[in-house]
């Protein structure tokens, strides 16, 4: 049977920058190996499969994957996912829309504001709180599986640390955007320092400094996932609050952070973290971001 599939791309209110996103809308009869056969045609760093949902209160279920395996959450397909399917019932008339995605790691809600015909804005509520999930790496094997030297990993108290909310990653600091820009795994130390991990990514990030409030910009690379680098990562911006809740001087109140990522891809990107804190605790963080339209299809195989 034939398959809709829509492209959009996330976390960037223009086409042809962001991180694209395939996502098939009619994936009912698609066991794994095939929805991990299409997400590998796609080529993506994520694809998603819509299925009717389980529970009538949520809008669908949905499953991600990356070329190489599938993943229990991720940020910009749940964003994109949303977008497009508030589009979808709204017929892309402007308005507000707020639903329930099920993914593999549980109910994700979700906020939309539809913009135009192609473009709407969601947000939505981390499902998992970011924890530490091991100790960081030693700084001289970040910089060896970066290709940097050990000097130039950390600035002020941000130092590797270990995240997840749902994926895990290894979230290294550098100490400034050139630095930021030079990194580049190197495949033998790279595997090597980060294989202990059963999600072998690295987070790499800095602050951008002379601008107002808090904004920072990262990179991810996980060739492990079959994505040498990532252009957005939500999934990372979760775990990233970990880190900020570890390293950065936040008091109570909420806290808005931005997130330039892509930049050095050509693919600038712009996720917006929304943090919650009270008694020095976190208690809850968003991920917010546009996505746009680009293309429609069918799957025929």
């Amino acid at each position: 049977m034939a398959r809709r599939f829509v492209t959009l791309d996330v976390f960037t209110h223009r086409s042809f920058a962001g991180n694209p996103l395939a996502v098939v809308l009619e994936a009912e009869g698609l066991d794994t190996p095939a929805m991990q056969a299409i997400a590998r045609e796609f080529n993506l760093s994520e694809t998603v499969f819509v299925l009717p949902p389980d529970d009538p209160r949520q809008r669908a279920d949905i499953r991600i994957f990356t070329p190489a395996r599938e993943l229990p959450f991720a940020g910009h397909p749940t964003v994109g996912t949303a977008v497009l399917l508030a589009l979808l019932d709204q017929d892309g008339e402007p308005g507000a829309a707020a639903f329930g995605l099920k993914e593999n790691v549980g109910i994700v809600p979700c906020a939309v504001e539809i913009a135009s015909k192609s473009e709407g804005r969601a947000r939505f509520k981390l499902p998992r709180l970011p924890f530490a999930w091991g100790e960081g790496k030693e700084t001289s094997d970040c910089a060896w599986a970066l290709g940097l030297d050990p000097k130039e990993i950390g600035f002020e108290r941000h130092v590797p640390s270990r995240h997840s909310a749902g994926v895990a990653y290894d979230l290294v600091p550098v100490a400034s955007l050139e630095i930021l820009a030079r990194a580049k795994p190197h495949a033998e130390a790279f595997n090597k320092t980060f294989a202990d991990s059963d999600h072998p990514a690295a987070y790499v990030y800095t602050r951008i400094s002379g601008v107002e409030g808090l904004r920072f910009r990262a990179r991810m690379f996980g060739p492990g996932m079959g994505v040498a680098e990532d252009p957005a990562t939500g999934s990372a911006a979760a775990a990233f609050a970990g880190a900020l809740m570890q390293c950065e001087p936040l008091g109570d109140g909420e806290h808005d952070i931005m997130i330039e990522q892509g930049v050095e891809m050509g693919r600038p990107s712009e996720i917006a973290l929304q943090m919650t804190i009270k008694g020095g605790a976190l208690v809850s963080a968003e991920i917010g971001g546009h996505a746009v339209v680009v293309s429609r299809g069918e799957i025929v195989a």
